[in-house]
């Protein structure tokens, strides 16, 4: 697939390196020369140099022909007319990155007018995802199907926990409730395990459970159960707008700490129910004097990773609850989490997610295509969810009798909003839902693709 991605920033760089792996024939728009340099080197992509919103840029990168423009400048203005351009050059689809808030609110009454396919919020998608941590705050990490009624969430076994010693094949008996561990990370091992599979204390789980369960699982494991009634948020961020929203409409006290006297101002004005503090929220005296270590949750959102990782290391030595870390550059992963980063959020990643499953689904042609796609245990496993097209040739036949791939486990079935942790003796029928969990360097685009050939 021919895809042009106009700006080579956090998000576009991103998108950049996994198109390109996927073997989609990628071409990158940016004005930075030295920027489009280092792509070429590091990646097989062409680059343009120039404006994205130009339409002689655009006809040089041959936008005409393409299948999909992706606008991730740091300008919606800019990303906007990209988007307008292209779609008039007759390329099939356009996705655009719209961060400002009112913009986002009013462009889906004129999406079809202004010719976009799909458009990305980024900062609104983070804050969604870190509110629904805050909800259920004993889960590292949470990831959302079948329209919010299963989710694989992702917990670190305790050395007193019931499942320490046990074999998964013991699971439904000792938790009484039905889940599917789909995913273990153990040191720097990853395994997708079967029913032998002995779990140890300190393995971190992904576990695949319908929504309704996810109290009775925190509470049959026996992990300590917290309602977060205040939260405090470092920095003044977009995110920490749409967070501190959500927040106060589900009853949460918020306290917002801000460096930039102008920003605090247009915070008080926006969330008057939100206590906004006008301080350098990296000052130790600050957040002392401010009651960090009574508070429930901390939220790090300011623009320079290394204030976040200082200040949440520093809540988690005064033993807050729940500390959650906004950081960009994800490469670190391990390393901080042996620094007591377990909760780390990258607005980047969600928004690539998001934009590859648009692009796997646009591939598909076989009717099974990518509905969602949750990149798990720091990326190297995807969950996919994908619906039973009626061409699938294993319709209707148990499981016991069909062989999957390696490295390859069917985690859950939604059948029209009954969820199934499904067994041998379950089948796949036409239009269900069904959540896959594989290796991420499978690169599954059709639901197919996950059973062996029948001999």
């Amino acid at each position: 697939m021919k895809i042009v991605i106009v700006g080579d920033g956090k998000v576009g760089s991103a998108l950049v390196q996994q198109l390109s792996k996927e073997d989609h024939d990628v071409v990158v728009i940016d004005s930075n020369r030295m920027v489009l340099q280092e792509a070429q080197q590091s990646l097989d992509v062409n680059v343009v140099h120039g404006n994205g919103a130009s339409l002689k840029v655009q006809k040089l990168a041959n936008v005409d022909s393409s299948d999909l423009l992706i606008a991730a400048t740091s300008a919606d203005e800019i990303n906007l007319l990209c988007c307008i351009i292209a779609r008039k050059l007759g390329c099939r689809h356009t996705i655009a990155r719209i961060r400002n808030p009112e913009y986002y609110s009013q462009l889906h009454l004129l999406k079809e007018e202004l010719g976009l396919s799909l458009m990305i919020n980024p900062e609104r998608s983070t804050a969604s995802e870190i509110f629904r941590l805050l909800q259920f705050p004993s889960f590292l990490k949470r990831d959302s199907f079948a329209r919010g009624r299963v989710e694989i969430v992702e917990l670190v076994l305790q050395p007193d926990s019931p499942l320490a010693g046990a074999q998964l094949s013991e699971l439904p008996r000792l938790v009484k409730v039905k889940v599917l561990v789909c995913a273990i990370e153990r040191g720097s091992e990853v395994f997708i395990p079967d029913g032998n599979f002995k779990l140890q204390a300190g393995d971190k789980l992904s576990v695949t459970a319908s929504s309704g369960d996810l109290a009775k699982l925190i509470r049959n494991l026996g992990i300590p159960q917290r309602k977060v009634r205040d939260v405090m948020i470092i920095g003044g961020s977009r995110i920490a707008f749409y967070l501190a929203e959500e927040l106060i409409a589900s009853g949460v006290s918020v306290k917002l700490i801000e460096i930039n006297e102008q920003k605090c101002g247009q915070l008080a004005d926006m969330l008057p129910k939100a206590t906004i503090i006008h301080a350098d929220g990296s000052d130790r005296y600050i957040l002392d004097s401010e009651g960090l270590s009574h508070t429930d949750a901390v939220v790090t959102l300011t623009d320079i990773d290394e204030e976040n990782l200082i200040i949440s290391m520093y809540a988690n030595f005064l033993g807050v609850f729940k500390v959650i870390t906004k950081i960009n550059r994800t490469e670190f992963n391990e390393v901080l989490q042996d620094k007591g980063i377990d909760c780390a959020i990258s607005p980047k990643d969600l928004c690539c997610s998001d934009i590859v499953r648009y692009v796997r689904a646009m591939g598909n042609r076989k009717g099974e295509a990518v509905l969602t796609l949750h990149r798990i245990v720091d990326d190297r496993v995807e969950a996919l969810e994908f619906r039973a097209g009626k061409q699938l040739p294993q319709l209707g036949k148990r499981l016991s009798d069909l062989s999957l791939k390696p490295n390859t486990l069917l985690a859950c079935i939604n059948r029209g909003g009954r969820v199934i942790i499904p067994k041998g003796s379950d089948t796949i029928e036409e239009d269900d839902t069904v959540i896959v969990v594989a290796a991420a360097d499978r690169l599954i685009n059709d639901l197919s693709e996950i059973f062996r050939e029948e001999s």
